[in-house]
């Protein structure tokens, strides 16, 4: 049994180390350490949100259809990236576990085999991506005046694809080992990377005003292709530092001076299949939903699909702190089940649900109240702004559901219980969403099918509540 170095250990540290070793844990005790791994969680989040922020103002100020390019492909994204995500989760939650059971040699060999899969893995996504550039745009029912650009940027998306999935792979791994600040910081970073970048690359050579001088700022003038490839640049280098600080630096993860082997063996992969693989196939129908939901928001028009672009992203902000408390329940959920404690993994599962809701409920409230300040951040287009608020107070009903259902997704899968909460997702979005959105939207336009996406988010919250107040989610230990 190995041990963290009590060396300038942390309070977190500290709590974790007495989670592994099957010392008590006050109530008290265990809100303490789901803030202090949620808090980083949050940041990381909010992070990722910034960056969907960033892209989507920095070109809704070259107009109405450049924002409606990167609209309509921004589900196939999604869709991708969700698929990367799910990928790194069947390594990440093993890690968990033995990192629980004080395994730290299995977790690194884990770690090990997880990026030799998740690399090959990404590298066909990517020549997927590639190779289906050049129609998707059309097969998603874009316009010729959009369709140019959406293309363009969603190929240079898929190069990044490898980036991605190094950086969230390790991001997953840190996390499940306890380390939730290191891959806050760095995605941290990554932002300002993009935005620099974005700065330079969107748009053309101007004079801009700086403390009263009037200075000469150069740039490329790419505009949708610049913000694909600020992204994928500021992507690549925070994946490097990823993947530094996890093979050199992390105490429980590093693999310096270690000996052993990359290639996947065959218990790790079944428990990854276990566990992947319901997410993927999630996924892949989930994002297959959104998609759906362009195809079916796409024939109103480049400002109906440009102000639900954006109004996904403005609701992204409302999203974070379900998210970062989503990853802690992951980490303290598997960390309690390996240590064989499954008492204490539903306390936590209580825990973080119950901040969750309430913290996405006050979201919910200022979404409401704020959506027109929230949607000028975005887009100066009047029309835009008007239509996106709109159906932002429409969708501030459903945050306190959708954080049940959020966080409770999160700790199944810590538990290694991926198919009944993905089964519930996958019914909850197809029959309720796109079921009543496919009647709605022709008759009564965008709010047709942000309607139908508020009730179905409320539905999918309460069938995660009925699902979690069960046993069945929590016997599950892959990592054995």
């Amino acid at each position: 049994m190995e041990t963290v170095s009590a060396r300038h250990i942390s309070k977190k540290d500290l709590l974790l180390e007495r989670l592994r070793g099957g010392r008590h844990l006050s109530g008290q005790q265990r809100v303490s350490l789901t803030l202090l791994l949620c808090g980083p969680a949050f940041l990381a989040q909010l992070a990722s949100v910034l960056l969907q922020f960033i892209d989507a103002s920095m070109v809704g100020s070259l107009g109405a259809n450049p924002a409606a390019s990167i609209g309509l492909i921004a589900t196939s994204t999604w869709l991708f990236g969700g698929f990367s995500y799910a990928i790194c989760q069947g390594f990440s939650v093993q890690v968990a576990h033995l990192v629980g059971s004080n395994d730290f040699r299995g977790a690194r060999q884990v770690l090990r085999e997880g990026l030799s899969s998740c690399l090959g893995l990404s590298l066909i996504m990517a020549a997927i991506g590639v190779i289906i550039s050049p129609v998707l745009p059309y097969w998603l029912g874009g316009s010729p005046e959009i369709a140019g650009e959406a293309s363009e940027y969603f190929f240079i998306f898929s190069l990044s694809v490898p980036f991605m999935q190094v950086m969230w792979l390790c991001s997953t791994m840190l996390q499940c080992s306890g380390n939730m600040k290191l891959p806050s910081i760095l995605e941290v970073v990554m932002c300002f990377l993009d935005v620099i970048f974005n700065f330079f690359l969107i748009f053309p050579e101007r004079d801009i005003q700086l403390f009263g001088m009037e200075l000469t700022v150069p740039g490329a003038g790419m505009g949708v292709k610049g913000a694909a490839l600020g992204t994928c640049l500021a992507m690549a280098i925070t994946a490097a530092l990823m993947l530094w600080f996890t093979l050199i630096k992390s105490p429980i993860l590093s693999l310096r001076g270690e000996s052993g082997s990359f290639k996947p063996s065959r218990k790790v992969l079944k428990n990854a299949i276990g566990i992947s693989g319901p997410i993927c196939l999630q996924n892949i129908a989930m994002r297959g939903a959104y998609i759906a939901g362009t195809v079916i928001v796409a024939p109103l028009g480049p400002i109906a699909l440009a102000a639900n672009n954006l109004a996904i992203i403005a609701e992204s902000v409302c999203y974070t702190p379900g998210y970062g408390l989503a990853d802690a329940a992951t980490t303290l959920v598997g960390q309690s089940i390996g240590a064989e404690r499954q008492n204490l993994a539903k306390s936590f599962s209580r825990i973080t649900m119950a901040l969750g809701m309430g913290m996405m409920t006050l979201l919910g409230a200022l979404l409401f109240f704020m959506a027109p300040q929230i949607m000028s951040l975005l887009c100066d287009d009047p029309d835009i702004i008007s239509l996106g608020s709109y159906v932002l107070r429409i969708e501030a009903f459903a945050e306190t559901m959708y954080a049940a259902s959020i966080v409770a997704y999160g700790c199944c899968v810590g538990a290694g219980d991926t198919t009944i909460p993905s089964i519930l997702n996958l019914s909850s979005m197809w029959i309720v969403r796109i079921g009543l959105a496919v009647w709605l939207t022709p008759k009564i336009g965008l709010a047709g099918y942000w309607i139908p996406m508020c009730i179905e988010l409320n539905v999918r919250g309460i069938l995660f509540l009925f699902h979690i107040r069960g046993k069945g989610w929590i016997n599950k230990n892959f990592a054995r």
